[in-house]
C-alpha cells in the first residue's frame, strides 16, 4: 500500500490505476504455481473482461487526470512492486484460511498489523518531535490545526467511517478468500472504482460519463463469467491432504481384487 500510494507522487493517476491491475496477473501466477489452482479459458476471458471494464473507466477519465508525473518510470516501478506484495499477501492469506481457522487468521493479521504500524509510525514521531522541539511556531500552528480537526464533526465521522470500513474489509476478506480464492477477490476489487462513481453522483453532485455505466456492466459480466466457469480446485484442503478423484469399480474389477 505504501509503494502504490507513493507512486501517485511520481506518476499520473491513470497510470497508477491501470498498472494496479497487475495484482490480478500476480494472483493468477502465484495461485497457479504455489496453491495449485487451475484456470479454464473461460475464467481467463472473464478476468480479461474485468480489466477491459477498468480500461473503459480510464478512457472516460483520460481528459480529467493530471499530467504524466515528475518521474513516471519510478512511479510505475513502485506500482508494480506494490501489486506484487499485495498479491503475495492475498495468496498467502488464502493459503492460511484454507489450512487454519479463520478466527486465528484474522487475529494474527490484527496482531502483526499493529506491530508493523508501530514500526512505521516511530520514524514519523521522531520527525514530528524534532520539528516541535525546535520551533514553537510550528507547535502552535499544529496544535491549532489539530484542535480544529478533533472537534470538527465531519472529520470525526469521516475517520470513523474509514475505520469501520477497514474493519469490515479485513474481517470479510478471509471468508471471500476461502470461498472464491485470491484471483476472484482481486477481480472483485475492480468494482471499487465503479462504486466511487456512485459516491461522486450522490455526495459530490458531479456528472459522470456514460462509459462508467458500460464499464460497470462489463466488469459484472466478467465476474459472472469467471465465477460460473470455475473449475473444481485441485488445491490443499483444510486437513492438508490433496484432493483426489475417486471412481466406483465395476463388479469384474471388484472380483479381481
Amino acid at each position: 500500500s505504501f509503494a502504490v500510494n507513493k507512486a501517485f507522487q511520481f506518476s499520473s493517476i491513470t497510470s497508477v490505476t491501470l498498472l494496479d491491475c497487475w495484482t490480478i496477473v500476480w494472483a493468477i501466477f502465484l495461485t497457479y504455481f504455489f496453491i495449485g489452482t487451475r484456470y479454464s479459458l473461460w475464467q481467463l476471458g472473464g478476468a480479461a473482461l474485468c480489466v477491459l471494464g477498468l480500461g473503459l473507466v480510464l478512457l472516460s477519465d483520460a481528459g480529467v487526470g493530471g499530467g504524466g508525473g515528475s518521474k513516471p518510470i519510478l512511479g510505475d516501478a513502485l506500482v508494480i512492486a506494490g501489486t506484487l506484495f499485495f498479491a503475495m499477501s492475498n495468496v498467502g492469506e488464502e493459503f492460511c484460511v484454507k489450512k487454519k481457522d479463520r478466527i486465528e487468521v484474522v487475529s494474527m493479521i490484527g496482531l502483526f498489523g499493529m506491530l508493523v504500524s508501530g514500526v512505521e509510525l516511530y520514524p514519523l514521531c521522531l520527525v514530528a518531535y524534532a520539528l516541535l522541539k525546535h520551533s514553537y511556531i510550528v507547535f502552535d500552528y499544529c496544535f491549532a490545526k489539530l484542535h480544529s480537526l478533533l472537534w470538527f464533526c465531519f472529520q470525526i465521522l469521516g475517520f470513523a467511517g474509514y475505520t469501520f470500513s477497514s474493519f469490515m474489509f479485513y474481517t470479510i476478506t478471509p471468508f471471500v478468500l476461502k470461498l472464491s480464492g485470491a484471483t476472484m477477490f482481486n477481480l472483485s476489487l475492480l468494482t471499487s472504482d465503479m462504486w466511487a462513481v456512485v459516491v461522486r453522483i450522490l455526495f459530490y453532485r458531479q456528472q459522470v460519463d456514460w462509459l462508467y455505466f458500460v464499464a460497470f456492466g462489463v466488469v459484472v459480466i466478467g465476474l459472472v463469467t469467471y465465477s460460473t466457469t470455475e473449475k473444481v480446485p485441485a488445491t490443499v484442503v483444510e486437513d492438508g491432504s490433496q484432493s483426489v478423484e475417486y471412481q466406483e469399480l465395476n463388479a469384474e474389477s471388484r472380483d479381481e481384487c
